[in-house]
């Protein structure tokens, strides 16, 4: 089909939701590979590389110098600092 990405998939959107949750519910437990290894419901490789990518871009998890993953994202202390008049988002 012309204009189409062949090779491409996005995740579906429970797909990403069981990613994050698993990560929140482990974090700071397990590299990559074995993340991807132990998520509760399997998935091609590249398709966990596309959510993780995602979810490092969109500041959500980071990995140590070891590689471990773990949940960053605190959307309280966002909610809180949305709220400050002194403050602005750009």
């Amino acid at each position: 089909m012309p204009g189409c990405n062949q090779g491409s998939h996005s995740p579906q959107l429970n797909t990403i939701q069981m990613v994050e949750e698993f990560i929140q519910e482990h974090s700071g437990e397990y590299k990559r590979r074995a993340l991807w290894e132990n998520l509760p419901k399997k998935m091609m490789y590249q398709t966990f590389k596309t959510i993780i990518e995602y979810l490092e871009e969109s500041g959500k998890i980071a990995s140590d110098s070891r590689g471990t993953i773990c949940w960053i994202h605190d959307p309280d202390m966002v909610r809180k600092y949305a709220m400050r008049e002194d403050l602005r988002f750009r």
